[in-house]
């Protein structure tokens, strides 16, 4: 009697174990499906289609790719992917949730004071998402008096602060994606962000024939490798692998396969990027 006591109990604490082990964390997950070599965990975007998007336990997207293409070249067998909405990223460095962030990160001045860039790995512009049957909106020059919707923390929201406040009714979310819900309701007239971004949406298999990029892009978004302020180490690192991935022509792969079948063409004088800012 006492020896099957004894062995409910030591099977009560393995399960126990395992529950603790199987513990979920709401905004991470195993992303690389490899097993072996260090592990890391990298910061993406989980709602933009194209680019960041986390379906199920897949991932996929150009960051996505790009990600895991650095990951291996600096030696990192085991991806978690954590969630990184735009307004928590310097957090998330600082903090070490995350080693690197490839989320449509703009390389700015700004940011430059807390944390470090690799990269640019993709250079794109703001563009305005509307409704398919939008006739009116043609560029940032119309949108007086419209609701325009952008993230908060965004580069793009900002720009429309500091460009376009007298004019405009500024939306601000935490995601793109209750910008396009938004957008869809007709509760907005508008959402800006990358075109990368847009596009990706506007391709999305359930918002086909609803919206549509105006195409008249009005600034210029360099894509950086968020790091940790001051870690030049994995940035120089980060850099050699970017250039790799250009040169043996794994960049274009990527980006046809993820954002070439929305229909977006990228300026070529500056895609694939072939120089590196220094690291710093």
């Amino acid at each position: 009697m006492r020896q099957r006591i004894i062995a409910a109990l030591g099977i009560a604490g393995l399960a126990a174990t395992g529950l603790v082990a199987c513990g979920d964390d709401t905004d991470a997950g195993s992303g690389s499906g490899s097993s072996g070599g260090e592990k890391v965990t990298i910061g993406i975007k989980f709602d933009q289609p194209g680019l960041g998007l986390k379906e199920g336990a897949d991932y996929t997207g150009m960051d996505v790719d790009v990600a895991k293409y650095v990951a291996k070249e600096l030696g990192y067998g085991d991806i978690t992917f954590k969630e990184s909405p735009s307004a928590q990223r310097e957090t998330l460095l600082a903090n070490g949730q995350v080693k690197m962030i490839f989320a449509t990160y703009s390389i700015t001045d700004a940011r430059k004071e807390k944390v470090s860039f690799g990269g640019p790995y993709m250079v794109a512009g703001q563009d305005l998402l509307v409704r398919a049957d939008n006739t009116d909106i043609t560029g940032p020059e119309s949108l007086g008096g419209k609701k325009l919707c952008s993230v908060t923390g965004s580069t793009s929201a900002q720009k429309v602060k500091d460009q376009f406040a007298d004019t405009v009714q500024l939306q601000e979310y935490d995601t793109y994606s209750k910008c396009v819900e938004a957008l869809g309701a007709g509760a907005i007239d508008a959402l800006t962000t990358d075109n990368t971004i847009l596009a990706g949406y506007a391709a999305q298999e359930a918002n086909k024939g609803k919206f549509k990029v105006v195409g008249k892009t009005f600034s210029t978004e360099r894509y950086g490798v968020g790091l940790k302020k001051g870690d030049t180490e994995t940035c120089t690192k980060v850099n050699d692998a970017l250039k790799k991935m250009v040169d043996s022509g794994e960049w274009q792969k990527a980006f046809d396969k993820n954002l070439g079948q929305a229909g977006l063409k990228l300026d070529t004088a500056t895609n694939p990027p072939k120089t590196f800012d220094a690291c710093a």
